[in-house]
């Protein structure tokens, strides 16, 4: 059943970024690169500043080996391919997918290098290769993204209708697939205990926290910035933790999307008002 919900968690990623292929151009992919600055800031937040915050929560606090793998695994996983699905109403849409974009192709050779360095402070070193990890974003990634783009090029009114549509029905599903794995391993929040999920709430609380101060004067890359630090690729953190021995570190990262959800949805209805209130 665990391997089943790992599935299902995969191809919700996978929905949601042909999905955003539906509601993107070609064009919107150089949104950063013409901006070196914010595209600087935003790499060091995610890739820099979310890692060292995860180190530093495994040092000051004594956790469960479940719970420094969990860390570990989502510190490693950078990537923001759901953030579209959190920044809904809100913000520049080519910065969004721009970030979407390069922070994926970027973690083909992050991921494989944290994963190396991190893993002994966690006492459990990690492989990953970044051949393994270009397989997995060509499938799940590039390939969902190019067909979505393609289509909305060939059929437009439907991309329209539709794109939102399949960001909010993939993460309703999405959301119910981490309940489950959670009821299938209850016994992982005993083990964790409520240091271990003080600290999966405390790294989203941190990487808002740095993308926010990161994301530079204008209020809405800020707030998309923050959500891309807290939003970890689901995608290779699900392919890390697949290769752990044991279910305990794939109920963490179930932990982690009900975390993210509790400490995300506060600062994302602050962030609502400020850009309403500005908008006016």
């Amino acid at each position: 059943m665990t391997a089943i919900l790992l599935l299902l968690l995969k191809a919700c990623v996978g929905l949601i970024i042909f999905a955003i292929g539906l509601d993107s151009t070609a064009d919107d992919a150089l949104f950063l690169v013409r901006r070196p600055g914010l595209l600087l800031r935003s790499l060091l937040a995610m890739y820099v500043l979310v890692p060292l915050a995860a180190l530093a929560l495994v040092g000051w606090m004594d956790l469960a080996p479940g719970v420094e793998l969990g860390l570990l695994v989502l510190a490693a996983s950078a990537g923001a391919p759901l953030l579209p699905r959190k920044l809904l109403r809100i913000g520049d849409g080519a910065y969004t997918f721009s970030l979407v974009l390069l922070s994926s192709l970027l973690a083909i050779v992050v991921v494989p290098a944290w994963l190396a360095l991190l893993g002994p402070f966690f006492r459990t070193p990690l492989e990953l290769s970044a051949g393994d990890v270009a397989w997995l974003l060509a499938k799940s990634f590039l390939l969902p993204l190019a067909v979505g783009m393609a289509l909305r090029r060939a059929a437009p009114g439907f991309a329209a209708r539709w794109a939102t549509r399949l960001i909010g029905l993939a993460g309703m599903v999405l959301t119910a697939c981490a309940l489950l794995l959670l009821a299938l391993h209850w016994d992982v929040l005993i083990v964790a205990n409520y240091g271990g999920v003080f600290a999966l709430m405390a790294l989203v609380a941190l990487a808002l926290a740095a993308g926010h101060l990161m994301g530079g004067p204008g209020a809405d890359d800020r707030t998309a910035l923050a959500v891309a630090c807290a939003s970890r690729h689901l995608g290779v953190a699900v392919l890390v933790a697949a290769s752990l021995p044991g279910p305990r570190t794939a109920a963490i990262l179930a932990v982690y999307i009900v975390a993210s959800a509790v400490v995300t949805l506060p600062y994302l209805r602050w962030r609502r008002r400020v850009s309403a209130a500005a908008s006016v």
